[in-house]
């Protein structure tokens, strides 16, 4: 077993709860509160929509932030070797499965906010509408990878929350 302090074990563990905050609480405003009030307030598609895209692109910075944190908390929480901090394999899979918030970051988003630039740029209505057609088709996985992500999120919540549970709260 490797030494690490009994402060770096509950650094690491926090700044894992915090990460987890961000990722999964971030989501649950940006779908519960920031979406309805854009389209509620803002007016137009156009404004509402570019606005969204520029709140998801300053979520996807935290979910990188998150992402960097987790894996290393995680890395150093095995290295350690210690059971109290241990790394289970249901975590580890979790938490690479969470990971497909990079294919939403580096492809699918930037695509997206491309398809969405030439939507709102074109003055032609039939070739708004088409161009709107194409940039929802992208949307739609990409809302779908994102409500994947917020379940994933959660369910790292309730595996870090059973261990802590199981141990009776010490170390955890």
């Amino acid at each position: 077993m490797r030494s690490i302090s009994r402060w770096g074990k509950v650094g690491c563990l926090t700044l894992e709860w915090v990460a987890l905050a961000v990722w999964v609480g971030g989501m649950i405003v940006l779908s519960g509160a920031v979406i309805p009030a854009v389209f509620n307030t803002f007016g137009g598609q156009d404004s509402g929509g570019m606005f969204l895209t520029r709140a998801f692109e300053g979520y996807q910075r935290f979910v990188i932030g998150a992402s960097v944190i987790l894996c290393v908390a995680a890395w150093l929480r095995w290295w350690s070797g210690d059971p109290m901090v241990a790394v289970g394999r249901g975590e580890i899979i979790v938490l690479v499965v969470m990971m497909i918030a990079g294919l939403i970051i580096m492809v699918l988003h930037p695509h997206a906010a491309e398809l969405q630039a030439q939507a709102f740029a074109t003055k032609d209505e039939t070739a708004k509408k088409a161009a709107l057609e194409s940039f929802f088709r992208v949307l739609m996985p990409i809302r779908s990878l994102y409500m994947l992500n917020l379940v994933l999120g959660l369910i790292l919540i309730g595996i870090k929350a059973t261990r802590s549970l199981d141990q009776g709260g010490q170390g955890v």
